[in-house]
């Protein structure tokens, strides 16, 4: 069954959050109503794509999780992801074209790490060429690369940016660090 453009903006946006959210918080996060996004998040529930999670909280299921396109991850995939790069494989910051910051990231923990002390200027240089995308797909992950791309939609600037990315990336990492101990587990 296909989403309408709302369902599917939805279904991101509880996707994004990397955890279970109140409808409320959605409906600040893309700007609509409570009670138009309450609806969309009731319609999902009943498709199979959301879940309730605790009182009055929803998180996206497996179901949901294919509904998107999102690929299926193992412990494996999740080591594969987490690992350290060579150099030439690191993500090294720049603030313009020919300006480079000096600093690198060889592995994603080490990116989430570096995101939090690094120029915004050089934040938002990656995030609007397309860079920080072009990595996460680089290093295997799909859906870290979607996420980037999704946020970079939302045009925020500054702090704003830094504090979403920094967040992104720190619940996946975190994410991908449960799957990596449990080595049958996968990420659906």
């Amino acid at each position: 069954m296909s989403l309408s453009p709302i369902k599917r903006l939805v279904l991101e946006t509880v996707w994004m959050s990397g955890k279970p959210v109140k409808p409320a918080e959605v409906a600040g996060e893309i700007g609509l109503s409570f009670p138009t996004v309450m609806m969309h998040m009731i319609g999902l529930t009943k498709m199979g794509y959301l879940e309730t999670f605790g009182k009055g909280y929803y998180a996206i299921t497996k179901k949901g999780r294919e509904a998107l396109g999102l690929p299926e991850i193992d412990g494996e995939k999740a080591e594969k992801i987490l690992a350290y790069l060579p150099m030439e494989k690191a993500f090294y910051f720049y603030t313009d074209i020919g300006k480079p910051l000096g600093i690198f990231a060889s592995s994603l923990s080490d990116f989430c790490e570096k995101i939090q002390k690094i120029d915004n200027v050089s934040i938002e240089f990656h995030l609007y060429r397309g860079d920080f995308e072009a990595w996460f797909n680089g290093i295997g992950d799909v859906e870290l690369a979607r996420k980037t791309a999704l946020l970079r939609e939302r045009k925020l600037s500054g702090e704003e940016l830094r504090k979403k990315l920094y967040e992104i990336v720190k619940n996946r990492c975190e994410e991908l660090a449960k799957l990596k101990r449990q080595p049958t587990a996968t990420l659906r």
